[in-house]
């Protein structure tokens, strides 16, 4: 199926772009999420008269997000855990956990732009994560876990 681009999508291509991709993709991800619409001839004249539209709010959120990376970088978050006397935690430390320690810092991050390479955490001392804000905006933070004392 070949669909228009309507924001950049990482691997895949930029706004304005006409691609082929699988037929599931496109109606169950691009299309839903307003990424993309179906290459209609309709479609691509729609598209074309409102790409500086489409342009100046992609430029918005890439400004945005690139606000929200400044804030980000460099910054380390302290998430407490229960763990054993060896160091390993009783459960993990997930993206999610990551998230709403970033969002009681006073920065909104949905759980889905916090990468962790290594999988959750699961023990303590300091661990590096990145933050994804945008396709092009990706900032690297330290997350620091401590023991819980209760």
């Amino acid at each position: 199926m070949q669909v228009i681009l309507l924001e950049k999508v990482g691997k895949l291509g930029n706004l304005g772009d006409i691609v082929k991709v699988k037929e599931g993709f496109a109606r169950n991800y691009l299309i839903p999420q307003k990424l993309a619409r179906r290459a209609t001839a309709a479609a691509q004249e729609e598209f074309k008269a409102r790409r500086a539209e489409l342009e100046k709010a992609a430029a918005e959120k890439l400004a945005a997000a690139q606000a929200l990376g400044e804030q980000l970088a460099g910054k380390t978050v302290r998430i407490a855990q229960k763990a054993g006397v060896d160091g390993r935690l009783f459960g993990s430390v997930t993206n999610a956990d990551v998230a709403e320690a970033l969002g009681r810092m006073g920065l909104q991050v949905a759980k889905a732009q916090v990468r962790m390479p290594h999988g959750p955490l699961k023990a303590v001392g300091e661990h590096p994560v990145q933050v994804a804000a945008h396709t092009d905006v990706l900032v690297e933070l330290s997350v620091q876990v401590v023991a819980q004392t209760d």
